[in-house]
């Protein structure tokens, strides 16, 4: 049986409205993110159904292991997010799990983003124009952010990877689907001068971000490979240590093959439904679950499009 969950709300100064969209009742006019599928404990799911109705996923990862196959991971590894930018997010940056480990004691936070949808000429940052040290220190120091982040034009359907120590910040009218290391670790270089409701500005981490910025992060974009199986699109858009993410288009029906023991699914668009053994159940756009060990011979059916990842 599929581990169906309940997603949790996170209110950002950021934050809109769009989430609606995916049958969410959500709780403010800022809600910024939908946390899918976490185990993190700023904001772990519940369980939804079955036998383990009412845990958290914390709680099943750390009291039946076997559902995922028995992994020596202390941690549940994975965090599937959508986030809704109506405003323009800081720029920031992530630790790498060294670095996490010894300031943070948590994972570092490699990300992705699929773009579900973004306005005309969105655009993200990526990246810095500094290629030593010193220099971005001194651009950092003297506020020459104009000349040192990056920027990238968007529009739905692009994939952009986002290892550990990339300078990165989501533009205004973008929503996307983010699957990264279960890290809720984030240094913020520039905030565009807002200030939150108590109208205190939000704290910089400057020091930290100059030590954990990556100079060789490159080009942002993976080569996605595009395969059609069993009559239905599939593309794989990253595989690698952190995780891999695909997706799947889905007109009609697909008997699904579980890469791995346990498969975290998010419906980003349309309807249907999952088979596992004889068992059906209904999923539409803002599903989001966990195939286990204990579910085999899946089937899908239906007009929909899935993000899957998986360790």
């Amino acid at each position: 049986m599929p581990l169906f969950l309940q997603p949790v709300f996170q209110e950002r100064i950021w934050g809109g409205h769009a989430l609606e969209a995916f049958h969410y009742d959500i709780p403010n006019d800022h809600t910024g993110e939908c946390w899918g599928i976490s185990a993190h404990p700023n904001g772990p799911n519940t369980i939804i159904n079955g036998a383990h109705q009412g845990k958290t996923l914390e709680d099943v990862w750390n009291t039946d292991r076997a559902l995922f196959g028995s992994p020596k991971d202390e941690k549940f590894p994975l965090l599937t997010k959508i986030l809704d930018a109506n405003d323009k997010l800081s720029v920031q940056v992530h630790p790498n799990d060294a670095y996490a480990q010894a300031h943070e004691g948590e994972f570092g936070k490699t990300e992705c983003w699929y773009i579900l949808d973004a306005k005309e000429d969105a655009e993200i940052i990526y990246g810095v124009n500094a290629t030593d040290q010193q220099t971005l220190n001194q651009m950092i120091d003297h506020e020459q952010f104009d000349a040192l982040f990056k920027k990238v034009k968007v529009q739905a359907g692009d994939f952009f990877y986002v290892p550990a120590g990339t300078v990165h910040a989501i533009g205004e009218g973008i929503l996307i689907l983010e699957t990264q290391q279960s890290s809720d670790t984030t240094y913020r270089i520039y905030d565009y001068n807002r200030k939150d409701a108590n109208g205190n500005q939000r704290a910089l981490h400057l020091e930290e971000s100059k030590a954990v910025i990556d100079l060789t992060s490159g080009s942002p974009n993976t080569t996605p490979v595009h395969k059609e199986i069993q009559g239905q699109q599939f593309t794989q858009f990253v595989s690698n240590s952190f995780f891999t993410v695909e997706r799947w288009v889905i007109d009609g029906q697909l008997t699904y093959e579980k890469p791995q023991a346990y498969c975290l699914v998010s419906v980003v668009e349309g309807s249907g439904s999952v088979t596992t053994g004889e068992e059906t159940y209904e999923i539409m756009k803002g599903s989001h679950f966990i195939l286990t060990t204990e579910d085999q011979n899946i089937v899908f059916e239906g007009n929909m499009t899935l993000i899957t990842s998986y360790v």
